[in-house]
């Protein structure tokens, strides 16, 4: 790995998580083509949206093991 990406790794997986991600967005960001559909812009805005309300509390996850069972539950009765 060239050096100044080696060092510039070590600073990103030293901040939080939240800034990670956000540097992460902009990363994936600057690597997208410019035909990126209005679909994908939209994504992005709501997985952001959606990051940001994990981390300030507003919502809570679901493990996937019961969001699996519930969804069983109601497709059997």
């Amino acid at each position: 790995m060239p050096r100044a990406l080696d060092e510039v790794s070590k600073e990103a997986m030293d901040l939080p998580v939240s800034q990670r991600l956000a540097l992460a967005g902009l990363l994936l960001e600057s690597a997208a083509s410019p035909g990126d559909s209005d679909a994908d812009v939209l994504w992005d805005l709501e997985i952001r949206d959606r990051i940001r309300f994990i981390d300030e509390g507003q919502v809570t996850g679901v493990a996937s093991e019961e969001v699996m069972r519930a969804a069983e539950k109601r497709l059997v009765s």
